[in-house]
């Protein structure tokens, strides 16, 4: 499997079914939406990021569009799973779990995905929390793709932290936008960092599908 792309914004059969045979939670639908996102956003010659990993059904699709273009796809990560993804909660996944620590661990499952759809080597893993990581960062970004923690305390941390880095008509992309709150972890954390990106002058919305919004830098700040 190589990942041949059919078009500038449509992933090729092989990567749409690598995508949806890898363990994750994007629907095909907004995963096509993200990928034109990211054919876009390449076209800029600079590195695609996501914040949050987990097991990478969204990296292979980041990862394609950037192998298209011949710019970085990197995907940060500390990979012990967000709030939601703890046992006892709806999103948990016991086979995420290292038997060795006791503590989720989805770095593995994330390297068998992304060796199954024949893209391991256009992608960088950042392993380490995302402020961490956004700290040591200094480049520009074509891309930011914020699909973490979905707190308040995670996902303005992660804006904070990526944000000044989307490059000048590059695009920021927030998944699990919902302006009625679901339940008690999805929704409402990243729709207030959508909320507040708008507010900034600094972004513009450019479409939207489900729960995907993509915004593209057209000012300065966040």
């Amino acid at each position: 499997m190589g990942g041949m792309t059919t078009s500038g914004s449509t992933p090729a059969p092989d990567v749409l079914a690598a995508f949806e045979k890898a363990k994750g939670f994007m629907p095909l639908g907004e995963g096509l939406a993200l990928y034109a996102a990211a054919a876009e956003a390449a076209a800029l010659g600079l590195p695609l990021l996501e914040v949050g990993t987990y097991c990478g059904r969204s990296t292979i699709l980041l990862a394609d569009a950037a192998r298209a273009a011949g710019v970085p796809a990197l995907t940060v990560d500390h990979h012990r799973g967000s709030e939601e993804q703890q046992p006892g909660w709806d999103f948990h996944d016991p086979e995420t779990v290292d038997p060795v620590v006791g503590l989720m661990d989805t770095l593995p499952t994330f390297r068998r995905t992304l060796h199954a759809a024949g893209l391991e080597e256009h992608v960088i893993a950042l392993v380490g929390r995302s402020p961490q990581v956004a700290r040591a960062w200094g480049g520009r970004l074509g891309l930011v793709f914020i699909d973490g923690g979905h707190t308040d305390e995670h996902a303005t941390a992660d804006y904070e932290g990526w944000a000044p880095h989307v490059a000048d008509g590059g695009l920021l992309a927030i998944h699990d936008v919902f302006p009625v709150k679901h339940d008690e972890w999805t929704g409402q954390a990243p729709y207030r960092v959508y909320q507040r990106a708008l507010a900034s002058g600094a972004f513009t919305e450019i479409s939207e599908h489900d729960s995907l919004r993509v915004l593209r830098r057209t000012g300065a700040g966040i």
